[in-house]
């Protein structure tokens, strides 16, 4: 390959998007900038216009940079809620990419999947990620597997906002004299987040009430070696992100009995031992034969990951129709 070929990854989560340029042959990103602010979510799902504001022209200055003759051999775009609200990017991205970047080779993927990309690459696997939700994704390389991700009213069991929000429910249990209280997790609540008679009024009006919820998970984490109940919590967190990973791990029942590699990625699990301590022994527990293996590296890399397969010997990962689109294959 040519020192001009290039591949394009796209990072567009909750938090914000975030655009690498890297060359199509070999390693990581050789440019990377951070666009604006998130890409809005509205009736028809995610605006594909917001995000192509900002993508376009991030990806022609990291051309500028790249020098003279660059070219984008291939681009990968993960985005959180692809696969249910992904309609828009998947009808109107290849074209604008085409036209403005002259790039005619895009995968469109869920977060997931470029988390799965990044933390394992093209092998078969599992993946659990955990931020403010939680999702498990697994592959034998035929076919996808998915375990949760159904956000905060329906599931995310085991992730930021509901382990926050179990501690939350214990710090108002503990003010109102209820069984199953904590007063150290009642004490990080009036310090965080003020009067316990104020959360409701605080929480129930805003519109990212997921992220509030989980930004009370690090208190719980910190309560955990001293507070039982903070404790428990996370015990209970840590068997229902190891039930995801079973119920995806390749295998003829989901146990793992193939030695599926699980790797865990996102900022769930920088809170450390409190967590993983219990989840090393669940998933022993519920995935005796899996393996958990550390994260190659985040979902921007796995977007170029997937970009670089594009651009070079094909995608070993499966295709899917909302999952891992690539226009043209099916």
């Amino acid at each position: 390959m040519s020192a001009g070929r290039f591949v394009l990854g796209v990072d567009s989560g909750g938090s914000g998007l975030r655009v690498a340029l890297a060359p199509a042959d070999t390693g990581r990103a050789a440019f990377t900038t951070v666009c604006a602010e998130p890409v809005r979510t509205g009736a028809d799902g995610i605006d594909a216009g917001h995000l192509l504001e900002q993508v376009l022209p991030a990806a022609g200055g990291l051309l500028v940079k790249a020098g003279p003759g660059a070219v984008v051999a291939a681009a990968a775009v993960g985005a959180a809620g692809m696969a249910t609200l992904g309609d828009r990017l998947r009808a109107e991205l290849p074209k604008a990419f085409a036209d403005s970047l002259g790039v005619r080779r895009v995968a469109l993927a869920a977060d997931a999947v470029t988390a799965y990309a990044g933390a394992l690459g093209g092998r078969p696997g599992a993946v659990v990620a955990g931020g403010t939700g939680m999702i498990a994704l697994g592959t034998d390389l035929t076919a996808w597997r998915r375990a949760d991700g159904w956000g905060h009213l329906l599931g995310d069991s085991g992730g930021g906002a509901w382990i926050g929000r179990a501690g939350l429910d214990a710090a108002m249990r503990a003010h109102d004299g209820r069984r199953g209280g904590s007063p150290a997790l009642l004490a990080r609540l009036e310090a965080v987040l003020g009067p316990a008679t104020g959360l409701p009024g605080l929480l129930y009006p805003r519109t990212d009430r997921p992220a509030l919820l989980a930004s009370f998970a690090p208190e719980v984490g910190a309560c955990a070696g001293g507070d039982e109940v903070a404790a428990r919590i996370l015990r209970e967190a840590a068997a229902h992100i190891a039930e995801a990973a079973a119920a995806v791990c390749p295998g003829p029942t989901g146990s793992g009995t193939d030695g599926c590699e699980i790797a865990l990625t996102g900022g769930l699990f920088r809170m450390g031992e409190p967590l993983l301590g219990p989840l090393r022994g669940e998933l022993a527990r519920q995935v005796p034969h899996a393996r958990v293996v550390p994260a190659e590296g985040d979902p921007l890399h796995g977007a170029l990951e997937i970009a670089r397969s594009l651009a070079g010997p094909g995608l070993r990962l499966p295709h899917h129709p909302t999952l891992l689109f690539v226009p043209g294959v099916t």
